[in-house]
């Protein structure tokens, strides 16, 4: 089964600085049929002004992963860590027992556009920790790239989830499709980040996403006249 959420089903906020969509209830914004989705609790669609961002505050036992589409994204928290995450890059963070952090837009002339994502972890009280990996474009290009997961692949480097969980990026041409195969008892989300996407027949467009259960095969294929790029969600 596929249940697609469109892009204006999404929880909506604008702060002048800050213009966000949420796919999952978040902040004021509640929705009982998308409080979450398995393990996946928070998928941010944010677009912060330049010179910008969210100021210390507190998180604890949530793993949480950003991935910027546009601009730079500036980071610092308790533990001591402070970089800036660009495109091609993935920033993720447990906050276990408690972490205090900032997310800020490094520009003061650029916008910035980032997903932010909380997936439940598998334990909690874990201690606080940060990992951020840069990847080469062309990985992800007609490629499912792994960015996070409870360990790396044989293949390629990833940050580290305390979940039985994997996000992927794929970046498909106009009329490219790949082939995903899921186990048995496995859910699937897929967020669309750019462009259109045809999901087993079922289009999405831009900042559409959807559920998938009961599913063992998955085909992706780039439509639209730039193709697209989407993030894959292998749930428990």
């Amino acid at each position: 089964m596929i249940a697609v959420r469109q892009s204006k089903d999404r929880g909506k906020a604008d702060r002048g600085w800050l213009k966000g969509f949420y796919s999952f209830s978040f902040g004021d914004y509640r929705d009982p049929a998308y409080s979450n989705f398995s393990v996946l609790r928070v998928l941010n669609d944010d677009r912060i002004a330049p010179g910008k961002g969210f100021g210390p505050h507190a998180h604890r036992d949530m793993e949480i992963i950003t991935y910027v589409l546009e601009g730079s994204l500036r980071h610092k928290d308790s533990t001591g860590e402070c970089h800036i995450l660009r495109p091609n890059e993935v920033q993720t963070m447990s906050a276990g027992s408690g972490i205090v952090h900032s997310e800020w837009n490094a520009s003061e002339s650029d916008p910035v556009h980032s997903i932010q994502i909380w997936i439940t972890p598998a334990s909690e009280d874990l201690q606080p920790s940060y990992q951020q990996m840069a990847f080469a474009a062309v990985e992800k290009r007609g490629h499912s790239r792994l960015l996070a997961g409870p360990q790396a692949s044989e293949r390629e480097q990833a940050t580290i989830i305390n979940q039985d969980a994997r996000l992927y990026v794929t970046e498909l041409a106009p009329g490219e499709s790949i082939r995903r195969m899921l186990l048995t008892g496995r859910r699937a989300w897929i967020q669309v980040v750019r462009g259109d996407l045809n999901l087993n027949g079922d289009i999405l467009d831009e900042g559409d996403g959807a559920g998938v259960s009961e599913e063992l095969e998955l085909w992706f294929t780039g439509t639209g006249s730039a193709g697209c790029e989407f993030l894959l969600f292998d749930l428990p």
